[in-house]
């Protein structure tokens, strides 16, 4: 096997007397799908976070690419190729996919103007064009308020922009949870196209077809801990359930 690019050994997160995290451990292979799944509660949304610097671990270690690392900001994961889509999506509802894709990542006017702090549209929105048409996003108006357009083609946006942005892996939280059927299909296709441009994906869902479907390894939590790391050709979707509420084991399955 490849070193993995992420791995979180023994993450522990406490909010005061809770332990979200009780040892939890992610591994994330190059160029992978990886599936995070597990009931309500089981951790799943902090370990994203905390692997991605919202929340700082109380104990244990991550490495990037085989080395410890301290991420203490989502700024320090961006520095490192993490790019995370959340599954509040983090848009500015009143400007148009550009003006989202280059939110902090601005580009000037080259000269005078730039240096007195006028963007370059032009060249956002051109080269958003080309971002969305790679990923196959599909938006009939790109200079439209993205508060105008459908949840699908905002998770599109919010999708590109990571892809855009990371260098190594993109992690996605839930990110049909709130779309009709044809919406879903694109976002999972979307998926496809991101390994195939050489990110890793770590995805975070309930929906076991969906999971079944493309995800290459499936990572399993309850309480705080991860039970299983399973390869979906080799179980069944019973299984992972099973493993989810405890009613089966798979130690002599994880990696």
């Amino acid at each position: 096997m490849p070193e993995p690019v992420i791995e979180a050994r023994q993450i522990v997160k406490r909010f005061g007397r809770v332990r979200a995290l009780r040892g939890a451990n992610l591994t994330v292979y190059p160029q992978e799908v990886v599936a995070l799944v597990g009931d309500n509660g089981a951790g799943k949304s902090t370990l994203v976070k905390t692997v991605v610097g919202v929340h700082p671990p109380d104990e244990g270690e991550i490495l990037f690419e085989g080395r410890p690392v301290t991420v203490n900001t989502p700024h320090e994961a961006r520095d490192l190729g993490i790019e995370t889509v959340y599954q509040d999506l983090a848009l500015a509802a009143e400007v148009d996919p550009a003006a989202n894709m280059f939110l902090g990542r601005e580009i000037l006017r080259p000269g005078l103007l730039g240096k007195l702090g006028f963007l370059d549209k032009k060249a956002m929105r051109r080269r958003s064009d080309e971002a969305f048409r790679t990923l196959g996003v599909r938006i009939q108006d790109t200079s439209a308020r993205v508060a105008n357009m459908s949840g699908g083609q905002r998770q599109g946006i919010a999708i590109s922009r990571a892809v855009t942005w990371a260098s190594k892996v993109v992690f996605m939280d839930e990110p049909t949870a709130a779309l009709g059927v044809v919406q879903t299909r694109n976002v999972l296709d979307q998926i496809q196209r991101v390994r195939e441009h050489g990110l890793s994906v770590v995805l975070i869902s309930h929906n076991m077809p969906e999971v079944f479907e493309v995800a290459d390894r499936i990572e399993v939590l309850r309480l705080g801990e991860r039970v299983a790391s399973l390869r979906p050709a080799e179980v069944s979707m019973e299984d992972v359930v099973a493993a989810m509420t405890g009613a089966l084991t798979f130690h002599e399955k994880e990696d």
